[in-house]
């Protein structure tokens, strides 16, 4: 069991007039109606720091604070290696299964609640993000001057980021860039998820096939944007959906219309999917060029 936790945020103008039972079922569908109720009813939900009933109106501008109680979190592999550090940043080998942040029923085990154990002064902070599924190289600062710099080189798109992934199919090109916008799209649990989009944000990943199987390609795939889940969502809009992939389909939309092994419907922190991070390039703050790779699971290498 963790230690619980309390969720505290402040009631927008679009929400101004809900009720509070009506603001939580709303925004946070992975709880139904009932669970919410309960939750008012015992005073576990407070409303600027007094308890409330699930009829009380919200006015702009109140705090809402749900404390959570301890919970059984899902196991996963806590154990990271790390491959470099110094005084200004870090670079890490992040585990598949292992979530960098809290979200999705996982608190104490990701990547950044261990960080804070194991660096309780000054806890590194990652400068991109790597999905629960996903190993490889995982770049951190620590320090404030660390983070703008190599989060201004994200959004210059001067940072250079490689994977290596398991695609169905064999027929696509030996190279081959995709460029299907993500955006935003309705999710019955989650209320939207990233997918496939006309409307969404400019993406772009160039693909390289390394080796062709009887029924998958092994890709390195090098990407200029870093859209949320963008690989899963690019190769499976190009019709080559992640092999394991619990998500993604054709098209680059999720599956919202059957449940997943686990009998609920699939979210993007699922795992089963095969990519890893495996090559990582930026410029460090005093302006030396640092280039890591992390070597990959089995079933992507390329022997």
């Amino acid at each position: 069991m963790n230690s619980g936790w309390t969720y505290r945020e402040q009631v927008d103008r679009s929400a101004h007039g809900l009720t509070v039972l009506d603001y939580y079922t709303q925004r946070y569908r992975h709880s139904s109606r009932a669970e919410w109720q309960q939750r008012i009813q015992s005073g576990q939900v407070l409303l600027d720091q007094a308890e409330t009933t699930p009829e009380t109106g919200l006015l702009a501008g109140q705090w809402l604070t749900y404390q959570r109680p301890p919970w059984q979190e899902p196991d996963v592999p806590l154990n990271f290696e790390v491959i470099y550090e110094d005084a200004e940043l870090m670079m890490v080998a992040k585990p598949s299964g292992l979530p960098v942040l809290p979200g999705g029923g996982f608190l104490e085990h990701t990547l950044l609640w261990r960080l804070q154990q194991r660096y309780p002064q000054t806890t590194p902070l990652p400068i991109h993000r790597l999905g629960r599924g996903t190993s490889g190289l995982m770049l951190l600062a620590r320090s404030p001057k660390a983070r703008a710099h190599l989060s201004q080189q994200l959004r210059d798109r001067q940072m250079h980021k490689v994977y290596r992934a398991l695609a169905q199919g064999n027929s696509m090109p030996d190279c081959f860039s995709i460029t299907t916008p993500i955006g935003k799209q309705a999710h019955p649990v989650l209320g939207y998820i990233y997918a496939a989009h006309p409307q969404g944000a400019v993406a772009q990943s160039d693909c390289q096939v390394l080796r062709r199987d009887a029924e998958t390609a092994l890709l390195e795939v090098s990407i200029l944007t870093g859209r949320p889940h963008q690989i899963r969502i690019h190769l499976a809009a190009a019709g080559h959906p992640l092999v394991g992939d619990p998500l993604y389909t054709i098209g680059g939309v999720p599956m919202t219309d059957r449940p997943s092994v686990n009998g609920k419907l699939a979210v993007p922190g699922d795992c089963g999917y095969h990519l890893h991070a495996i090559h990582l390039s930026f410029t460090h703050p005093n302006g030396q060029l640092m280039t890591f790779t992390c070597p990959p699971p089995a079933e992507l290498r390329n022997d």
